[in-house]
């Protein structure tokens, strides 16, 4: 059960997904390893600096391959948005887009949080990322990538991100 809010015509998750097995109930692999997430050409997920006390706050990290897969990562009723679909939220948000999608303050994000006032309600939170072939984890309360199920070449897609220092 995810929180929701409306924003526009759409309605989104209002905090990040964590889930650990595909619509269809088969179990997405967690993988904890740097050997184990570099070069996987199969679907994964994993924990922010495998602490899943990070996923409770942040919600998990997911490789391309497993917002690519048929099963669908999202509950019933949900999909991972396309690129078009973010477009349509950050132009009804306009100008600043990006902090009124920040959660405001400093409780998760690093200073300065530049322009973050959450007004839309959608509570973009910095989970960082882990990198698709170092498998290293980088930049929590600094960032966020959310990927969008629009492919833009092989193996990867178009994502949209949060930074602290930018609105």
């Amino acid at each position: 059960v995810y929180e929701t809010v409306q924003i526009g015509e759409q309605l989104w998750m209002a905090e990040n997904l964590k889930a650990t097995h595909y619509r269809n109930g088969d179990e997405i692999p967690i993988r904890t390893t740097i050997a184990d997430w570099g070069g996987l050409s199969t679907g994964a997920y994993c924990d922010y600096d495998n602490n899943p006390t990070n996923s409770e706050t942040y919600g998990r990290l997911y490789n391309w391959y497993t917002v690519d897969d048929s099963r669908g990562v999202c509950p019933e009723g949900w999909h991972v948005p396309s690129d078009a679909e973010f477009t349509v939220l950050t132009d009804y948000l306009g100008v600043d887009a990006g902090g009124k999608m920040k959660e405001a303050g400093l409780d998760h994000w690093n200073s300065p949080n530049t322009g973050a006032t959450n007004e839309s309600g959608f509570t973009g939170l910095p989970v960082g990322y882990r990198g698709t072939s170092s498998g290293l984890y980088y930049h929590m309360g600094s960032f966020v990538y959310f990927w969008s199920s629009s492919e833009s070449s092989s193996g990867f897609a178009w994502h949209q991100k949060l930074f602290y220092n930018y609105s």
